[in-house]
This record gives C-alpha cells, sequence and structure tokens, in this order.
C-alpha cells in the first residue's frame, strides 16, 4: 500500500546509528547519506514498482503522538529480535519487548522509540 514514508528527527547523527541497525537487522539497505537526510530501501522506479523507501530528514523533533508509528515486516521471528536488541543497543529505548501480540495467531512483534521519541515497530506474521 505504502509507496514510501518520509520522517523527521532532531540529530542525525543518533539517528544514524539507530536506523543503520534496525535496518541491518532487517536486511533493508542504506541508499544515502546527507547531513540532512537518510535513506533506506529501494525507491520504486518503472521497472521496479513494488520497491518501498523511507526517508529521515532533520527537522524539529517530532511531537509526541501515541498512535503514530511506522512498521516494518520481519521474515522471521528471529528478525523481530535483532530488530528490539540493536535498537536498545543503538540509542533507542524499550516501547514493547518481543513477542505475541493479540492481533492474530503469529503476530510476533517488537516496538522501540527512536532517540527522537519515533514509534518504531517490526513484526512478523509467519508461524514459528
Amino acid at each position: 500500500m505504502l509507496d514510501h514514508v518520509s520522517i523527521t528527527v532532531s540529530d542525525i547523527a543518533a539517528a544514524e546509528r539507530f536506523y543503520d541497525a534496525v535496518m541491518k537487522a532487517l536486511g533493508v539497505v542504506k541508499v544515502g547519506r546527507r547531513d540532512d537526510w537518510l535513506g533506506y530501501g529501494e525507491r520504486a522506479r518503472p521497472s521496479y514498482p513494488d520497491r518501498v523507501y523511507i526517508s529521515i530528514r532533520k527537522g524539529a523533533k517530532p511531537e509526541e503522538a501515541f498512535g503514530r508509528h511506522w512498521c516494518f515486516k520481519a521474515q522471521s521471528r528471529t528478525q523481530v529480535d535483532l530488530f528490539w536488541d540493536a535498537g536498545v543497543e543503538s540509542g533507542g529505548s524499550d516501547d514493547g519487548a518481543p513477542g505475541l501480540r493479540d492481533y492474530h495467531t503469529h503476530y510476533y512483534a517488537a516496538f522501540l522509540r527512536d532517540p527522537d521519541g519515533n514509534r518504531i515497530e517490526a513484526v512478523c506474521h509467519h508461524p514459528v
């Protein structure tokens, strides 16, 4: 459904440490970096219309909004665990340790806050 998402962070260096770690855990490639921007995933093109991309841009610290978050697909429960571990070790904070959730039988997810407080999630929908 989504083609790309852009979010803001106030500290690109802190965000880079965090997002490099969690994206690596999920197998998502870093596609670029500037002093005011980070990019992960791959932009859609006419020959690759199903690609997905996230842009992280320097801006004001985002306002708290509990219901706002971004969820990334994980291919395995191990990837969800690695995502959470990498995020906590690289400047993020725990917002829900890895585990099964009530959304459906196999919904295995973890939640983090990035260094600016943005809420992110990784989920695996596959059974063990």
